[in-house]
């Protein structure tokens, strides 16, 4: 014969519900109590400050003494004046006017002035007179400077040589002169401005050191220095 047993009145049905609702009570109280703070609340108290109105001391009113200003200085003494009586005649000096009427003629001598002139030389191209080539005296003024320029190229031609040197290499090209003709006439101051080739500059040096000595340009009547430049070309035909 089974026993027969109502489900409702089962008490191990929710024991383990049960044992952790009780665990979290003991947790949550064990947590409260080791969180509890207690505080001294004997230090917190207030006294009275008991102020004796016999301690203040009476602070003295001071007044502040007006000084009256110092009195003015008196006024000096008036000079006494003496009278001296004249001994010595005084001579009475007459100046004359400055000033000219317009019919008196001034005389103003003639001062020479001398003209500064600086030791710059003056460009080829801005200068009053050129210098003059050998070969160039008798032509015109104003066709003189052509006759200069002819003449340089007549020379190169007449002198130019082309370096063996250059000519087995293959070297050819354009080489820049520069000279100045100075007062003398003198050719001074030759550079190689450009060169494609050492010598070929060296053949062109050579040929600007044969130019002539030439009549020096001048400038306001005065010998002066005068730069040039001259390209001399070097072709292989």
């Amino acid at each position: 014969m089974q026993l027969k047993k109502n489900p409702n009145a089962d008490l191990t049905k929710n024991s383990s519900m049960y044992f952790a609702v009780g665990l979290a009570v003991v947790l949550f109280i064990s947590w409260q109590a080791i969180e509890w703070k207690t505080y001294d609340k004997s230090g917190y108290g207030y006294e009275a400050l008991n102020v004796d109105d016999d301690d203040d001391e009476e602070v003295p009113i001071t007044e502040q003494l007006k000084t009256p200003p110092p009195p003015p200085p008196p006024p000096p003494a008036p000079e006494v004046l003496e009278v001296v009586e004249d001994e010595e005649e005084v001579e009475e000096t007459i100046i004359e006017s400055t000033e000219t009427d317009q019919e008196e003629i001034i005389e103003v001598e003639d001062v020479e002035v001398e003209e500064e002139f600086d030791d710059d030389p003056v460009p080829f191209a801005v200068i009053e007179d050129v210098p003059i080539y050998p070969g160039c005296e008798n032509v015109a003024k104003s066709e003189r400077r052509n006759c200069f320029q002819e003449q340089i190229y007549k020379h190169i031609n007449k002198n130019f040589r082309y370096p063996e040197i250059a000519q087995e290499m293959g070297i050819q090209g354009r080489v820049y002169m520069y000279f100045v003709i100075d007062k003398d006439g003198s050719i001074t101051d030759i550079k190689i401005a450009r060169s494609p080739d050492r010598n070929l500059g060296k053949e062109a040096e050579r040929i600007i050191n044969k130019l002539p000595k030439m009549t020096p340009g001048k400038q306001r009547g005065r010998p002066v220095r005068v730069p040039f430049s001259i390209p001399i070309t070097f072709r292989l035909q």
